[in-house]
């Protein structure tokens, strides 16, 4: 009886995951990006908010996080107008 049940409740809750239409890989991304986010950081006293203990250090990694997509974005940019250059000689 008890393996009967199991298997309605992983039915369900795969049911239930199908249902919202999203992937694994989409799952699994959302949380990386929750947890660059510093969501991570938010407890059950907090929600929906981040709890201030974790504050300062979720500035901080959204600061770095911020960092990290200007130097891309500069080094896109470098890029694209290096081949530029390079097609036009």
């Amino acid at each position: 009886m008890n393996k009967f049940a199991i298997a309605i409740l992983l039915a369900t809750l795969a049911s239930s995951a199908f249902a919202q239409g999203k992937t694994r890989a989409e799952v699994y991304q959302e949380l990386i990006e929750a947890q660059q986010n510093g969501l991570n950081y938010v407890t059950d006293n907090s929600y929906p908010d981040i709890n201030p203990i974790y504050a300062t250090v979720v500035a901080q990694m959204q600061k770095e996080r911020m960092a990290q997509q200007d130097a891309a974005k500069q080094h896109m940019a470098q890029q694209s107008a290096e081949k530029a250059t390079s097609e036009n000689n």
